[in-house]
């Protein structure tokens, strides 16, 4: 049965309102949150807890613009590609020709795996991170080198560096890193970045860019350019705008760099609603940080439960936290899946660390109660 459009729009409001192997060291739901739907309300029944989604959708301007633009998706948006361009271009501060936008940031992952392969056809990476550009790369025929992160979970850049030659094609650093929402100093990132051949492009993604908020050792190379047309940077209107199901990414660079990646994009890969609310969410700065004050809130809620229960997340720069649970973690996996609670895949080599996506109170609650149910959860406080 499909649904109609008013039941569509009417959801639309109840949303609004809600490798390489490597050793490693290593209560009561607010009074605002009572209209939150249940997991036994929801179509599937599940808590998902596992795409570090913006659990609480798009902000309000935000929808409103979706709803307006629902009477557009008849039509192709292409007369919008120069519009959108712009915008992002005009919020920026960049050239309209430094800019590319994509189905999502993960199609430019691909562009790029297919735009620099160097002559030796290789990407390098930090593992563990988000694995989308190496399956590219491998699809198109790239070798993939994953060097393990620090012991303090952020990229191993001597590491890479040491791995990197004159064929070396493209450097791929995901800032903070997804799975382990750490941060790599911005001070390592440019002395890094110095180093590297001539002929070697270095893509970092800051997917969950706005979560960091202020810091010493972080600074966006959108915000902060280097002045070295090597560097392509990437955002998403997938995490704190609350977008991903409308898949919207886009890479800054150098025009040369932006034209070399255009050939292999994807045809006509904009969609007619996302096109007409660009706008309004860039211009929504107040609903971006309501959206981050939320998320830290929600953020250091986690991290007391988790410390009531003797447990240390790793410090989380996203909108995800990663922790030991010091048993494997496709057990735990299973154990949230069985009690309709969805968590992050397993990553490995972090073989007992389990990834899990910040929601609303009512389902940061559903996880706990989940967590308390595990048979060894009341012994974990000895171990």
């Amino acid at each position: 049965m499909t649904s109609s459009r008013r039941d569509f729009l009417r959801s639309l409001g109840i949303g609004a309102a809600a490798g390489a192997a490597v050793s490693w060291p290593m209560g009561k739901i607010p009074a605002a949150y009572a209209f939150e739907p249940t997991r036994a309300t929801q179509p599937d029944g599940l808590v998902r807890l596992d795409s570090n989604e913006n659990a609480y959708g798009p902000f309000p301007k935000v929808a409103d613009a979706i709803r307006a633009a629902t009477g557009m998706v008849n039509r192709y948006p292409f007369r919008k590609y120069d519009a959108v361009t712009e915008r992002i271009a005009s919020f920026h501060q960049v050239k309209p020709e430094q800019v590319l936008f994509a189905c999502g940031s993960t199609e430019i992952l691909r562009v790029a795996a297919c735009a620099f392969p160097g002559d030796g056809r290789q990407l390098i990476q930090g593992w563990p991170t988000f694995e989308a550009i190496q399956d590219y790369a491998k699809s198109v025929g790239l070798q993939v080198v994953s060097v393990p992160l620090s012991k303090n979970f952020a990229h191993d850049l001597d590491g890479i560096l040491a791995r990197v030659g004159p064929s070396t094609g493209l450097v791929y650093i995901c800032n903070p890193n997804n799975p382990t929402a750490t941060l790599t100093p911005r001070k390592d990132l440019e002395s890094f970045i110095g180093k590297l051949p001539a002929t070697t492009t270095v893509l970092i993604d800051e997917a969950y860019h706005h979560y960091v908020g202020q810091s010493e050792v972080y600074a966006s190379f959108i915000d902060r350019p280097l002045d070295d047309e090597r560097v392509i940077v990437i955002r998403t209107f997938s995490k704190v705008y609350g977008l991903a199901g409308l898949r919207l990414g886009y890479a800054v660079a150098s025009p040369k760099i932006i034209e070399k990646m255009r050939t292999f994009l994807t045809q006509d890969s904009l969609n007619a609603i996302v096109a007409e609310v660009v706008a309004v969410a860039l211009d929504d700065t107040d609903g971006v940080k309501k959206s981050v004050k939320r998320n830290r809130d929600d953020h250091q809620e986690f991290r007391n439960s988790a410390m009531l229960r003797m447990m240390m997340p790793i410090d989380s720069h996203a909108n995800f936290v990663m922790m030991d649970t010091q048993h494997p973690a496709e057990e735990v996996i299973q154990h949230f899946r069985k009690h309709n609670v969805l968590i992050g895949r397993h990553f490995p080599p972090m073989d007992t660390y389990i990834r899990v996506s910040l929601g609303t109170p009512a389902q940061m609650h559903s996880f706990w109660q989940t967590w308390d149910l595990l048979p060894w959860s009341k012994k974990f406080m000895h171990h």
